[in-house]
């Protein structure tokens, strides 16, 4: 039976119980189960990913997440959600891949000098794809099999990057990435690796669209479609048609949600009585701070200031207490020892800072050291 009208502690409750985060995934639990309810792990920093899995589960470590991804291949990194790297369950590739492709592309942030058309561009990915079948190749190496594979126009140092200039073919690497043609190898060293994953077939891109609104919204939901937006970083008119269609096909269904109408998967209406309870450490980029919205209700009050920078989440870890965040986290380690620094934002109770303490030693478990939790002010800056 669906609520007359859904809280905000409600719709907290279930998406902390459906990600792993209201209680952990048991031992024995396949991480690509736990990455596909999220449905995807920020790894723009790899430490980052292996928290945001390992503290979703009750035993599994950094070890365990480099085995699924390099080992195993259960757990593929590359290109996701905001052209961003993500860590993505192997057997979704087919729909993330083809829904990922479909999204409108924004602006271009390149000057126009160091753009591609369209044709160049589907050039260049072909070529990535290529180059990448069965081995590892440095970006150096990528970019010398891609302009033998298409032109030195596809070379010429064209986008400004940190201390230097990129090649033009670099523009188009991330959808080289959202179209299955590439993702992250092992590390050379102190060198990124670039492979192809397993060949797979891609879902039909409506098909592929549908299955992600509909993981997304049962992730997420109850969510709207400037929710989606933000999290694909797409154009909003493009995601209320993407509603519009879901909702007229009987796929998805409006409910009252506490802070105006918005969506759920059809049928998928049952939600906790109890509100969330606990206290939990997620670190930059956690999926659950990035998509959960509304994030003023998320980030109530001090939080709003102090957890994000200028209004975006995943800058800072956090400290979530009964659902909402309450503070900010920095972990430094040296050697075998990981400082644990938590700045709370709010009081905690006593049981409150037993589920801290907890809380820190699992993070030390999940990157193989022994944990000190110091409670004070985190002085580091945002992604640091």
């Amino acid at each position: 039976m669906t609520p007359s009208r859904i809280t905000w502690d409600a719709a907290g409750a279930r998406r902390l119980g459906r990600q792993f985060l209201a209680n952990p995934a048991p031992p024995g639990t396949a991480l690509a189960d736990v990455v596909a309810t999220m449905p995807a792990a920020h790894a723009q920093v790899l430490s980052a990913a292996e928290l945001s899995v390992g503290l979703r589960t009750a035993e599994a470590t950094r070890a365990d997440v480099r085995d699924a991804l390099w080992r195993d291949g259960t757990l593929i990194k590359t290109f996701g959600p905001r052209g961003t790297v993500h860590l993505l369950a192997a057997r979704d590739l087919p729909f993330l891949t083809a829904a990922l492709s479909a999204v409108p592309a924004g602006p271009n942030p390149f000057p126009p000098a160091a753009g591609l058309d369209d044709d160049q561009a589907a050039r260049v990915v072909e070529a990535i794809g290529e180059a990448l079948d069965g081995v590892c190749l440095t970006a150096d190496e990528l970019g010398e099999q891609v302009v033998a594979r298409t032109g030195p126009w596809a070379g010429d140092l064209v986008m400004p990057a940190f201390q230097g200039m990129w090649p033009r073919w670099r523009t188009v690497l991330h959808r080289a990435g959202q179209s299955g043609a590439l993702c992250f190898g092992p590390d050379r060293g102190r060198k990124v690796t670039y492979t192809r994953p397993p060949r797979f077939s891609p879902v039909p891109a409506d098909d592929a669209l549908r299955t992600l609104l509909h993981r997304y919204l049962l992730a997420y939901g109850p969510a709207t479609s400037r929710h989606l937006a933000g999290w694909l970083a797409a154009p909003p008119a493009w995601t209320r048609s993407l509603f519009t269609a879901a909702e007229e096909a009987g796929e998805i269904e409006a409910v009252d949600f506490e802070d105006g109408r918005a969506w759920v998967a059809a049928g998928d209406t049952a939600f906790p009585d109890d509100p969330p309870r606990g206290v939990r450490l997620l670190p930059y980029f956690d999926g659950y701070g990035i998509a959960a919205q509304p994030r003023e209700r998320l980030f109530p009050g001090p939080a709003y200031q102090r957890a994000l920078a200028r209004g975006q989440a995943g800058n800072y870890p956090v400290l979530l207490v009964d659902g909402v965040v309450a503070g900010v986290w920095h972990q430094r380690r040296r050697g075998r020892v990981t400082t644990v620094t938590v700045e709370s934002l709010t009081a905690l109770t006593a049981r409150q800072e037993r589920e801290l303490a907890a809380q820190a030693e699992r993070v030390g478990e999940v990157l193989q050291a022994r944990a000190e939790l110091v409670r004070g002010e985190v002085t580091t800056g945002p992604h640091a």
